[in-house]
């Protein structure tokens, strides 16, 4: 392309670029006044200048570098978060993605409006025609980065929420002085499996714990990965120095475990959960009586 055409086509930008350098704080002033800012800013006004201004100053740094059409031009980076922040408070709030993207629109005319009033009367068509397309572009490029981040931001939320959920949904009982237990019910996935190991050793540390239960009688089943999961688990718990009983494990379990050839000889197992207490409180010397036995039947 000849040296003329590049600077031809590059004019538009450099008109957007000194528009949004000159009219900052009008553009800021009128953005303030529109919902997505108004309905994020509610503290004051002026908080929401300040945040329009800082986005101003991003897209003309975007427009300096001639990179309109680029999500990931570094004059984005200053604003994504904030831009994430108020993407997800307005997804927070009940709006769908596509009314988001509305308000996100209604940002441009305001700026349009300011760039057609600023060209020379006598500006050639093509010329208003060709900034305002520029303008549009890079108005066009904010709307994306701010659904991409704010997709993003929500879907580190949700896996936030989902791994506490399975802290919660993985509770560790103190059964006895230095007995404790972990009853599982559900599906039982990799993930899952990683935090019974991680929640599992914390309370072995936090209750000085002899002796570990893992009781998984409501797992319907598991695959390999995770069966190989509770193996280790089981090891990791001995490094700690307590002895893990596995305790519930159902048929399909134990078929999984013997085709996968898991070495289970180190493996104290039990049918049910209170023989595997049984089994630790007679470790313990702690002898167990059976009703209606006048204590003979300690066992």
């Amino acid at each position: 392309m000849p040296e003329h055409a590049e600077g031809t086509a590059a004019e538009p930008t450099r008109e957007v670029r000194d528009l949004l350098r000159r009219r900052r704080e009008q553009i800021a002033q009128r953005w303030a006044d529109e919902p997505l800012f108004r309905a994020v800013f509610t503290v004051s006004r002026d908080e929401a200048v300040e945040a329009g201004k800082a986005v101003v100053d991003a897209l003309a740094q975007v427009a300096d570098a001639a990179r309109v059409e680029d999500p990931d031009a570094a004059g984005f980076s200053t604003v994504r978060e904030q831009l994430a922040r108020m993407g997800v408070a307005r997804s927070r709030s009940g709006l769908s993605t596509a009314q988001v993207s509305s308000e996100l629109a209604a940002l441009r005319p305001p700026v349009e409006n300011l760039l057609v009033a600023d060209l020379p009367e006598d500006a050639p068509a093509e010329h208003v025609r060709d900034c305002v397309t520029t303008l549009s572009v890079l108005m066009g490029t904010l709307r994306v980065v701010v659904m991409q981040t704010a997709l993003s931001e929500g879907q580190a939320l949700i896996d936030r929420q989902r791994l506490q959920l399975l802290e919660v949904a993985t509770p560790v009982i103190k059964l006895w002085d230095g007995i404790v237990a972990v009853p599982l019910i559900g599906t039982l996935d990799s993930a899952r499996s990683q935090v019974v190991m991680e929640t599992l050793l914390e309370s072995i540390v936090e209750q000085q714990a002899r002796y570990a239960i893992l009781d998984i009688t409501g797992v319907p089943t598991v695959d390999s990965l995770v069966a190989q999961h509770l193996m280790k688990t089981v090891a990791a718990a001995r490094l700690m120095g307590a002895e893990c009983i596995v305790s519930g494990i159902r048929p399909a379990i134990a078929q999984t475990m013997v085709h996968l050839g898991l070495d289970l000889g180190t493996v104290v197992t039990r049918a049910s959960l209170a023989d595997a207490l049984g089994y630790v409180l007679h470790q313990l010397g702690v002898g167990i009586v059976t009703p209606g036995t006048n204590g003979a039947g300690a066992r």
